[in-house]
C-alpha cells in the first residue's frame, strides 16, 4: 500500500512541477518514513514510426530539441512523428494528426507496438507507439505548425540506413529506439500483411 501526505503544485508553465509528500510499504514490512519526489508533468503522448512496406522505407522528421542543448553539440535530432494526447483524444486519432501535420504522410494502417513509463522515477509520463503503413512516394521537406514553433525537415529513408543510424547511435530518442527494433523483428510479416 502506498499514501500521499501531502501534495502541491511547485511550477506551472509550459510544463507543470507537482511535489509529493509520500509513505509507502517496505517489501521486508512496516512503512518508509514520509519523503518527497518532485514529479514533471507533461501529458501523455503517442509516437508512430512511418513505414512503407512496398518501398521498405521509414519515414524520419528531424527537429531541434531543447532537451538536447546541454549535451549535445548539434542539438536536432532524427525521431519518429511524436504529439502530445490533448483531453478527449484518442491515442489513434493522436497518430493520424500528428503524422499528417509532422510528416505530410496519410496513415493507412496502424499497429500498436507498445506503452510505456517514459521515466517513472520523475514524470507520469506515458509513450504508446505504433507502426503507421504509409505510402513514402514523394515524401520530404519542411513542416510543422508555426504556432507550435515546429520547424521539421522529413526524410523518407531506407529501412537498412536507418538500421545503420539505429546501430551507429546517431538515433537517440526512446521511442525512435523502440519503434525501430521492433519494425526490424517484424518488417517481414508487416510486407505480407500491408502490400
Amino acid at each position: 500500500d502506498w499514501k500521499i501526505v501531502q501534495h502541491e503544485i511547485i511550477f506551472q508553465g509550459y510544463f507543470r512541477m507537482e511535489k509529493y509528500s509520500l509513505q509507502h510499504e517496505k517489501f521486508g514490512g512496516g512503512w518508509t518514513e514520509t519523503f518527497q519526489r518532485e514529479i514533471f508533468e507533461r501529458g501523455s503522448a503517442v509516437a508512430v514510426i512511418p513505414y512503407d512496406p512496398v518501398r521498405d522505407k521509414v519515414v524520419l522528421i528531424e527537429q531541434f530539441r531543447a532537451g538536447g542543448i546541454t549535451t549535445l553539440e548539434r542539438p536536432w535530432m532524427k525521431e519518429i512523428v511524436a504529439g502530445i494526447i490533448e483531453p478527449g483524444e484518442e491515442q489513434q486519432e493522436v497518430a493520424r494528426r500528428e503524422t499528417l501535420e509532422e510528416s505530410g504522410c496519410k496513415i493507412l494502417q496502424l499497429e500498436k507496438i507498445a506503452q510505456y513509463y517514459v521515466s517513472p522515477g520523475g514524470t507520469t509520463e506515458q509513450c504508446a507507439v505504433y507502426c503507421g503503413r504509409v505510402d513514402s512516394t514523394g515524401v520530404g521537406g519542411v513542416f510543422g505548425l508555426d504556432h507550435e514553433f515546429e520547424d521539421i525537415l522529413v526524410e523518407a529513408v531506407d529501412l537498412t540506413q536507418a538500421k545503420v543510424w539505429l546501430n551507429d547511435g546517431s538515433l537517440n530518442s526512446s521511442a525512435t529506439i523502440i519503434a525501430l527494433q521492433w519494425l526490424l523483428l517484424n518488417r517481414d510479416r508487416l510486407r505480407q500483411e500491408w502490400v
